[in-house]
C-alpha cells in the first residue's frame, strides 16, 4: 500500500500539470470564442508558464524561510482555485490574468518538491519516481480530459472539470503530505550558476528544446481541425516521454552525455520532419518520435546540470527558469510562425532551434574537456546518486521531475 508521502507526491504532480497545460487542446475553441489568431491564443498556455518561470526561484527562496510543505500545499490549492475561476472569465484579458496568477501559484511545486522529498523520503529514488509519474500522468490527463470533455461540455466546462479533478488531488496533498523536517540553511552560489559555460549551454538546450516542443503541440489541434476529443488523442504521444528519458539517462551514463544529447536532438528533428506530410497516421507517428526525442534531450541536459554544478540548488533553479521561459516565449513564437507561414514554416523554425541546441551541446562538450569540473560520464565513471543530487537535479536518475 502506498505511503502517505507517495500518495501526496503523486496527487501533487497530477494536480499541478493537469492545470498547467489543460488549455492546450482547446486553443482552437478559445480562439473561436474570442476571435483570436493562433499566436494570440497560445498565450493561454504561455501566460502561465511564463509566470511560473519568473516565480520559480523566488518560491524556492521563500520555501527556505516559511517551510517547503507550506509552499507546496498552498501552491497546489491556489492553482486549483484559479482553475475553477478560469471558466468564468468574461474576456480574454481576464482569462490571461487568471492564467498568470495560476502560473505564479504553480511555481511553488517545481521549486521545492524535489528538495522536500530528498529530506523526507526513506527511499528517495522511489519517492522521486512517484513525483515523476504524477507529473507525467497529470500533463497527459489534463490535456486528454479537457479535449474529450469539450465535445459535450464546451471548453469552459472542460476546464472546470480539470479544475475539479485537480482540486480533489490538491485536497489529498493537503491531508497526506507530511509536516516535514526543519529546513536547513539554503545553499548559496547563484553566481556560479551563471559563470560555467557547460551550465549555460544546458540552459540554452532547455530553452530551445522546450520551445520547439511546446510550439508543435500548441498548434497541432489547429492543423488537424478534428473534433477536440479526437484531436486530444495526439497527447497520448507523451507516453513515449517517460520511457525515452529513462533510456537516455542510462545511455548517457554509458556513452557520454554529449553523444546521447546530440543523438536525441537528431531523433527530435526527424520526428518533426515526419509531421510535414498530410497523413494522419504519419503525423501521429512523427509526434511520438518527436516527443520521445525531446524528453530524452531534457533528461540528459537536466542531469548534466546536476552532475556539473558546484551549487546544485541554484543551478537547478536557473535550469527550471530557462525551461519554462522557453515554454512560454518559444511556444508563442512558434504559434505566431505557424500563423504566418503554416506548418512547414513552423517546422523550419523548430529545426533551426534544434540545430542551435546541438551547437550548445557541442560547446558544452568542448568546455568539459578544457575544464572537467566534477566527475561526469564525459570524464570518468558515473557519479553515485545522492539524496542531495536527487533533490536538486531535474533528472539525476535519467528521468524528469517536471514535464510539459
Amino acid at each position: 500500500m502506498p505511503s502517505r508521502l507517495t500518495t501526496a507526491t503523486v496527487a501533487t504532480g497530477l494536480a499541478t500539470f493537469a492545470l498547467l497545460y489543460a488549455p492546450q487542446p482547446v486553443l482552437p475553441q478559445i480562439a473561436a470564442e474570442f476571435d483570436l489568431q493562433p499566436g494570440s491564443a497560445s498565450l493561454a498556455v504561455s501566460a502561465a508558464t511564463g509566470a511560473l518561470a519568473v516565480a520559480v526561484i523566488p518560491c524556492a527562496v521563500l520555501a527556505e524561510r516559511i517551510g517547503r510543505r507550506r509552499v507546496i500545499v498552498w501552491s497546489v490549492l491556489a492553482a486549483a482555485v484559479f482553475g475553477l475561476l478560469l471558466p468564468l472569465a468574461p474576456t480574454y484579458p481576464a482569462f490571461l490574468a487568471l492564467r498568470v496568477l495560476q502560473g505564479l501559484a504553480t511555481a511553488g511545486i517545481p521549486a521545492v518538491a524535489m528538495a522536500f522529498l530528498a529530506d523526507e523520503a526513506k527511499a528517495v529514488g522511489a519517492a522521486i519516481g512517484a513525483l515523476i509519474a504524477g507529473n507525467s500522468a497529470g500533463g497527459m490527463i489534463g490535456r486528454l480530459l479537457a479535449g474529450i470533455a469539450t465535445d459535450w461540455a464546451g471548453w469552459r466546462g472542460a476546464l472546470a472539470l480539470v479544475a475539479v479533478f485537480s482540486l480533489a488531488c490538491a485536497a489529498v496533498t493537503a491531508v497526506y503530505l507530511p509536516t516535514g523536517k526543519p529546513t536547513a540553511r539554503r545553499e548559496r552560489g547563484l553566481r556560479s550558476a551563471f559563470t560555467d559555460r557547460v551550465l549555460l549551454a544546458q540552459y540554452a538546450v532547455a530553452t530551445l528544446g522546450v520551445a520547439a516542443f511546446i510550439s508543435l503541440f500548441n498548434v497541432i489541434a489547429f492543423r488537424l481541425a478534428l473534433p477536440p476529443g479526437v484531436a486530444s488523442l495526439v497527447f497520448l504521444a507523451y507516453a513515449a516521454g517517460g520511457a525515452c528519458s529513462a533510456l537516455a539517462g542510462r545511455l548517457a551514463d554509458r556513452h557520454g552525455r554529449a553523444r546521447i544529447a546530440l543523438a536525441a536532438l537528431a531523433v527530435t528533428a526527424l520526428g518533426a520532419i515526419a509531421t510535414v506530410p498530410d497523413n494522419l497516421a504519419v503525423i501521429a507517428a512523427g509526434l511520438v518520435v518527436f516527443t520521445g526525442g525531446f524528453f530524452a534531450v531534457h533528461a540528459v541536459a537536466s542531469s548534466w546540470v546536476g552532475a556539473r554544478a558546484k551549487a546544485k540548488g541554484p543551478a537547478s533553479g536557473v535550469y527550471l527558469f530557462a525551461f519554462y521561459l522557453g515554454s512560454s516565449a518559444g511556444g508563442t513564437a512558434g504559434s505566431t510562425a505557424y500563423q504566418a507561414w503554416g506548418w512547414s514554416g513552423l517546422i523550419l523554425l523548430v529545426l533551426a532551434w534544434l540545430v542551435l541546441a546541438a551547437l550548445a551541446v557541442t560547446t558544452a562538450a568542448h568546455a568539459t574537456k578544457r575544464q572537467p569540473g566534477p566527475p561526469t560520464p564525459e570524464t570518468t565513471e558515473p557519479p553515485a546518486t545522492t539524496p542531495t543530487a536527487l533533490a536538486t537535479t531535474p533528472a539525476a536518475t535519467g528521468s524528469r521531475p517536471h514535464t510539459t
